[in-house]
């Protein structure tokens, strides 16, 4: 007789290397961009004392602040 057998289920990411690599991609420009948009709010609330103290100017701020989250 013959014996049926099922497929092997296997994880997603080991299916599917490429899937998984592409998933963590994502996620990681995902929070690069939230980190990019919070740390230039942060700089944006600065004022020339404390800009002055870690070294930038107010062009500099405001050239970095001007900048879309993607780059």
């Amino acid at each position: 007789m013959f014996a049926l057998s099922r497929p092997q289920e296997t994880a997603p990411s080991a299916a599917h290397p490429a899937v998984a690599a592409q998933s963590l991609t994502l996620l990681a420009t995902a929070l690069l961009w939230r980190r990019r948009a919070k740390t230039r709010s942060q700089l944006a609330r600065l004022n020339e004392r404390q800009l002055q103290d870690v070294g930038l100017t107010l062009e500099q701020r405001n050239a970095e602040i001007a900048k879309p989250f993607w780059r």
